[in-house]
């Protein structure tokens, strides 16, 4: 295949979901706190844990896609673009109402476009795995979404969700991409750029950048959103380590092969992670940024949801993968590590 250049896939610009955001009343800056788990240095930590009601940093894409793609189809049908206080009014909302958006889930993604649906007048469906707890299930229909139990791993539920969009005439709105779809998860990318545009100012404003950054991946959204920023907006030379769990490895393995390409593995605790094959997109803003990967063991993580636990961060193995991630590198003296808590608990 052809290698295409990250920035002809993925230039995002927070500026654009932070306008939309800025009219919406569940948006706030999440806290980045500082903390001392055993063992290790002071580190930081970006709390996406009650992010918009949601309780995930997905919270900022599914939403933000879901907003832009009806923006432009509103604007196709009328000529005008709506302001992002226009977007909830009623002639909006009239061209929303005939558009349904699908999408595999492991749960996260999956409300924030039932929450951006809704919040629009759009409906969505979402196809949920069997590893997907129930709870979660009801948790999107509490955000009138329709639920579909589709296969028995992510992966299955995602060709799913791609052949009933396909079959419906349904958007398909994915946080993974493939060559010929890029679009839409490109704008579910770029709403996750709001997190590291949130910490640039801060830091802008402290003087004090960190000196290593840990993120988790699973098809790669949120890694590639922050890579992508720190390397573009980040003045500090801040290394960047991606966190995978060692039984799905789909971007290590790219790296390493050069190329997307599906990993191996059984299915991991870390659930919201346990994906085996990487977004496009992901891969080559990931590639252009010079990250270096690590993987972390189930009971790696479950140790890190301990110990965030402890410090009154409550999260996931899949939110507490990147403190995982820190304990199994070695840091140099005076380093300032930062890891994102990327959701809160799931039940």
């Amino acid at each position: 295949m052809s290698n295409p250049k990250a920035s002809d896939l993925f230039s995002p610009d927070p500026a654009h979901p932070l306008a939309l955001l800025a009219a919406c009343p569940a948006y706030a800056e999440t806290p980045l706190r500082e903390i001392a788990p055993p063992g290790l240095p002071s580190l930081l930590v970006k709390d996406e844990t009650a992010r918009m009601g949601l309780g995930s940093f997905k919270a900022l894409g599914g939403v933000y896609a879901v907003a832009r793609h009806l923006a432009e189809a509103y604007g196709a049908r009328t000529g005008t673009v709506p302001a992002p206080s226009d977007h909830t009014g009623a002639p909006f909302r009239e061209a929303a109402a005939e558009t349904t958006f699908v999408c595999a889930s492991a749960g996260n993604h999956g409300l924030s476009v039932a929450a951006g649906a809704r919040i629009f007048g759009a409906k969505a469906r979402i196809h949920l795995a069997a590893t997907v707890p129930e709870s979660f299930a009801d948790r999107l229909r509490g955000k009138d979404a329709q639920v579909v139990r589709s296969g028995s791993v992510y992966d299955e539920a995602v060709a799913i969700a791609l052949k009933d969009a396909e079959e419906t005439g349904a958007i398909l709105l994915a946080d993974g991409s493939w060559p010929g779809y890029t679009r839409l998860p490109a704008w579910v990318m770029e709403g996750y750029t709001v997190i590291p545009e949130e910490l640039r100012r801060h830091f802008a404003a402290t003087g004090r950048w960190p000196t290593h950054v840990f993120v988790q991946a699973g098809v790669g959204g949120i890694a590639a959103a922050m890579a992508h920023q720190i390397r573009a907006h980040w003045p500090a030379a801040t290394e960047i380590v991606v966190v995978e769990p060692s039984a799905a490895r789909c971007l290590a393995a790219s790296h390493a092969a050069g190329k997307p390409v599906t990993a191996d593995g059984p299915v991991s605790n870390m659930s919201r992670l346990d994906c085996k094959d990487p977004s496009l997109l992901a891969f080559h803003a990931l590639e252009a940024a010079g990250v270096r990967y690590t993987d972390v063991s189930d009971d790696e993580a479950e140790e890190a949801v301990r110990d965030l636990r402890a410090l009154g961060i409550g999260t996931s193995p899949s939110g507490a993968a990147g403190l995982a991630g820190l304990r199994k590198t070695a840091l140099p003296e005076g380093a300032r590590p930062l890891i994102v808590a990327t959701e809160t608990v799931i039940a």
